[in-house]
């Protein structure tokens, strides 16, 4: 019986595949990030983002126009028509102007990274549902070599017992392995199923092929680790928002500090009295008087600026953390996964000795069955560790930009 003859080169010697073998075609990625709703929301609000700053740079200082007539008598005598009509607008203080310029270009820069954010959370979306199937598959893949492995046993076991050199104990035997492989067969291929489910939803665009492509063998040195880890930091969108929300947040108080003073209003008024036997012009300027709302709003809006200046060192932590975590994680992936192909060729070579040990008499069927089912499952948890470990080298190329994500 030769068990997962098909599956060996696998764990040859030869060059290991490219990353990108694994991955699906980068032309088709880009486009269904570019079509996620996620990706298509934040887009739209750094549009509305670049409307508020055109709107803060014009400020909500129009003309208004005002005016009243009315008809007056004179001790029940001769009636008059009367009139005043006024055009009046507010005007900024020296200073607002800029730092409502300023206001509205950081929240330009916060949008932006956001967006820029928001399609680096939806790439690790894609790229985890993308390893949750090729996970699968391969895993698939070694428990359909192990079913037919299984049946050619259950056959040849039959043939014996019907030729009265095996008892019907062993075929039992035989048979109930088969049906565990069948077992797990059916969870693979639905797991497979799920997984491809799921990533036809959310990223219909995406066009997957037919077959479960194979998970490429893990082969990166561990300086480029340590340098995608550095780039980590350097690229990420998520530091840049939180600068740019502190700046925001900053310019936004020195604003509220500033409308403490408020702005005056200066119109133009002409009046007409008397059916036109008094008429006028003349300047109305108007002030509000600051009190204490003014000065609990420049309050809160310094308050709100210290939060965002700790937020922005909240996530240079958090990006801190991520990059190392990153590395970590790959680094003790691709480990697992060379001890694991280690645990198959030392089963495989067990095996060996077991089958020509049942051949021989010296072996019983019970025992070839625990030694198929170890390599069986050594199979099963190296096509797992060999995928764990290419996502955690595909998260950190994503995380880094290195991978489908241009700055």
């Amino acid at each position: 019986m030769r068990l997962f003859t098909i599956l060996l080169p696998l764990l040859g010697l030869a060059s290991p595949l490219a990353a990108e073998q694994g991955l699906p075609e980068e032309a088709l990625v880009l486009k269904a990030l570019d079509d996620h709703p996620s990706v298509v929301a934040a887009y739209a609000r750094l549009e509305a983002a670049r409307a508020q700053a055109e709107g803060l740079k014009k400020g909500p200082y129009e003309f208004s126009v005002q005016g009243t007539y009315q008809r007056r008598s004179v001790g029940g005598g001769e009636e008059f028509d009367e009139y005043d009509a006024q055009l009046s607008r507010a005007f900024r203080l020296p200073g607002k102007a800029r730092l409502d310029r300023q206001i509205g270009r950081h929240g330009i820069d916060v949008a932006e990274n956001l967006a820029e954010d928001a399609r680096h959370e939806v790439t690790l979306l894609l790229a985890s549902h993308w390893f949750d199937w090729l996970s699968a598959g391969a895993q698939e893949k070694a428990d359909r070599a192990a079913v037919k492995n299984y049946e050619k046993a259950l056959a040849a076991v039959e043939r014996r017992r019907d030729l009265r050199d095996a008892s019907q104990l062993e075929v039992d035997q035989a048979q109930a392995a088969l049906s565990e492989a069948r077992r797990m067969l059916e969870q693979s291929q639905g797991l497979a199923k799920l997984a491809r489910s799921r990533l036809e939803v959310q990223f219909a665009g995406l066009l997957l092929p037919n077959k479960v492509p194979e998970v490429p063998l893990p082969d990166i040195a561990d300086a480029r680790l340590s340098q995608l880890g550095d780039l980590v930091v350097v690229n990420s969108h998520l530091i840049d928002a939180a600068e740019a929300q502190s700046a925001r947040m900053a310019a936004s108080a020195d604003r509220a500090a500033a409308d403490r003073i408020a702005d005056p209003t200066v119109g133009l008024r002409l009046f007409s009295e008397f059916g036109g036997l008094e008429r006028g012009a003349g300047v109305v300027v108007s002030i509000p008087l600051g009190g204490g709302h003014r000065k609990a709003l420049a309050n809160e809006a310094s308050a709100s600026a210290s939060a965002a200046r700790a937020e922005e060192q909240l996530a240079r932590f958090n990006v801190q953390e991520t990059a190392s975590a990153d590395v970590a994680e790959a680094r003790y992936r691709i480990a697992a996964w060379k001890r694991s192909r280690e645990t198959v060729e030392a089963q495989m070579t067990a095996l060996a000795k077991l089958r020509r040990g049942h051949q021989l008499g010296a072996i019983d069927l019970a025992d070839l069955l625990l030694g198929e089912r170890m390599v069986h499952d050594a199979f099963r948890i190296e096509a797992e560790a060999r995928a764990e470990a290419m996502r955690a080298i595909t998260k950190l190329r994503i995380d880094s930009h290195e991978l489908w994500l241009a700055d």
